[in-house]
């Protein structure tokens, strides 16, 4: 290993270190619990302390109790680990402020229940606010204590000097973009790994289904067969799979079992996929087994602080992300989509909460020795499809995940084993204004007026990076099992003539006459309108088709590939695309489960920009642009081709 990187720490330690809390940052981290006090005993009624030094006190006691209690109520094992560890905690914090007003005789006065609730949280914020401007937090390191006792409370702690990986999974962030962000100091931790030599950083290119469900498949069970696009039609079945559907994923993870990157004793934390891990938290395909007690989640409610604070920060979230559009909108930034409704609460559940309960599981799964661990970090990609690919906010949701790949890299030197750390991404994005906001009419409307009836089902909206929000609430309320059912679109499209499905600039077309995938010529002679008015449309890049003659046939507004031979008629379709997209195409025609037509949107080169069958202005799931360019930064000692 080089020298910078041992002079930064990165050389990990060998036997059981603890990591220390320096006295100094204690002292402090008591003041500032103190003034936190004392400013909210100040705006709050029905809160109140006799003076600064009773808050002191206060502050010190409340310290106690949680460093006492909190890990008694975080062992405890409790079907719906989240919803019901969170609320205990959160009483417990209540219980902790009515216990210091009765132990300190008076120094503070809490005037009941709900009082004791709005000043835990007032408390949380202050604290938190004071120590980003102070740089007092020592949470890191107390953390770290508490999720050092947890796994060696655990039995499952394994010593040996056989390094372990670990795989951080950035979703939706292309290899430029990252580049662009260590070069204006938006991701640093990253950037230090390049400078210091510990790290390189190789582009991959996706296939056409530029998407996490296909590219997880590939990447953690071996194989994305068959997986078409994000979602898509089982015509002889009559069944809609949908990627974000936690019954789907399992199904597809049936169907690729076998070689399971995660098998023997891995784990996987915020995933669609298992991998065949052994031990799993927020892993979609399977949701079902965590509606058991998941121990977990145990370092996180281990730390008394973490429910009261993490509630503060999704507030602050949200807040943010209200501000944040509000600007766009005044400021008339194109393109933007819709940000209203409950996105601002999904957004924050993403970027802070699911976030944090992953990270924690990856310190504790290092702290224990797990062999192998993938963990996947959503939030760049959730904001980036509505805020935008670059933008301030964007690069914000970024930046705080980089700092937590700082925080992990640091909790190696106290493993009980060696780990390399490496930090890749499963598709890029792409940037333009959607189909629907370029023609005031969606796909779905274009495949209506051009086939011979008018029962035309269009499916979109629920992008794979909300699963992880959805598998957060799944597991806190129980409804596992039943979620696949409870969320996202019906089923069961039998009885439907036509299905049109939108994967990002990818769209998918089922016309549903027959069990099977229709001929060019078939679908020429039933819908002699559908192909012309699908290649001709400005906004539409190529259409793919099996010909009963010619094969795969790739058609576009001036010409046709003729994917078999290699042969192209006119203007090259697949110009303005990368080099192997004829590869990708006649790979993805194959599949099984292909829809009769697949229709990738346009893509400008000089502009980058294409367009989305969703209403998100950056997008993923077909050609064209960085979302088929992610990365993978490895260390150096692991080759890459």
């Amino acid at each position: 290993m080089s020298e910078a990187a041992q002079v930064h720490g990165l050389e990990p330690r060998r036997g059981d270190v603890r990591p220390e809390l320096r006295l100094g940052r204690l002292v402090l981290s008591l003041l500032v619990g103190a003034a936190s006090v004392f400013i909210a005993a100040g705006i709050l009624p029905r809160f109140s302390v006799g003076g600064f030094w009773q808050a002191l006190g206060a502050a010190l006691v409340i310290g106690l109790l949680n460093a006492v209690l909190a890990p008694i109520v975080a062992a405890i094992r409790l079907p719906y680990t989240v919803a019901t560890s969170f609320l205990l905690v959160l009483l417990l914090d209540v219980f902790v402020l009515r216990a210091t007003d009765a132990l300190t005789d008076g120094a503070i006065v809490v005037g009941g229940f709900g009082a004791a609730l709005v000043a835990a949280l007032v408390i949380s914020a202050i604290s938190t606010a004071l120590e980003v401007v102070l740089g007092a937090n020592d949470d890191e390191a107390y953390s770290l204590r508490v999720i050092h006792r947890v796994a060696g409370h655990s039995g499952e702690r394994v010593e040996t000097d056989v390094p372990g990986i670990i795989y951080l999974e950035i979703d939706g962030l292309s290899k430029p973009v990252l580049q662009r962000a260590m070069r204006d100091g938006n991701a640093p931790q990253m950037a230090r790994w390049l400078a210091d030599d510990t790290h390189h950083l190789l582009e991959w290119e996706t296939d056409l289904s530029s998407q996490t469900g296909a590219s997880q498949a590939g990447i953690l069970m071996g194989s994305n067969e068959d997986v078409p696009a994000f979602r898509w039609v089982e015509k002889e079945r009559g069944e809609l799979m949908v990627c974000s559907n936690p019954d789907d994923c399992a199904e597809i993870e049936r169907r690729h079992a076998g070689e399971g990157l995660l098998r023997d004793g891995g784990a996987s934390r915020g995933n669609l996929l298992s991998g065949e891990a052994d031990f799993v938290l927020l892993t979609a395909s399977r949701v079902s087994a965590e509606k058991q007690a998941n121990p977990g989640y145990r370092a996180f409610f281990a730390n008394g602080f973490n429910v009261t604070r993490t509630l503060v920060l999704v507030i602050w979230e949200a807040i943010l992300e209200v501000v944040a559009a509000a600007r766009q909108r005044r400021r008339d930034v194109r393109p933007r989509g819709h940000r209203g409704g409950i996105y601002p609460l999904l957004r924050a559940g993403m970027c802070v909460v699911v976030r944090d309960l992953t990270v924690y599981a990856v310190l504790t799964d290092m702290l224990k020795g797990r062999a192998a661990v993938y963990a996947t970090f959503a939030s760049y990609d959730e904001v980036a499809h509505h805020s935008g690919l670059e933008r301030p906010d964007t690069l914000e949701a970024l930046r705080k995940l980089d700092q937590q790949f700082g925080r992990i890299e640091r909790a190696r030197r106290y493993a009980p084993r060696p780990y390399r750390l490496v930090v890749l991404s499963d598709h890029g994005q792409t940037q333009g204004a959607t189909f629907k906001q370029r023609n005031g009419y969606g796909l779905d409307d274009l495949v209506r007026e051009s086939v011979e009836s008018d029962q035309v089902r269009a499916v979109g909206g629920e992008d794979e990076s909300r699963t992880n929000v959805g598998v957060a609430f799944d597991e806190a309320t129980g409804q596992g099992e039943e979620s696949g059912e409870k969320r996202g679109p019906k089923k069961d499209v039998s009885s439907e003539e036509v299905v049109v499905l939108g994967s990002g600039n990818l769209g998918l077309v089922y016309l549903m006459d027959e069990p099977r995938r229709l001929t060019l010529e078939e679908i020429e002679a039933r819908h002699p309108r559908l192909l012309t008015a699908l290649k001709a449309h400005p906004h539409v890049g190529f259409v793919v088709v099996r010909s009963e003659r010619d094969g795969a046939v790739v058609l576009g507004p001036r010409g046709v590939r003729y994917l078999a031979d290699d042969r192209v008629e006119g203007d090259d379709p697949l110009a303005p695309f990368s080099p192997t997209a004829a590869r990708h195409l006649e790979r993805s025609d194959g599949f099984e489960h292909a829809p009769d037509l697949y229709v990738n949107s346009f893509y400008d080169p000089e502009l980058d920009e294409g367009c989305a069958f969703e209403e998100l202005i950056s997008f993923h799931g077909g050609m064209g642009g960085l979302q088929t360019r992610p990365f993978i930064m490895a260390p150096v000692e692991l080759p890459l081709p």
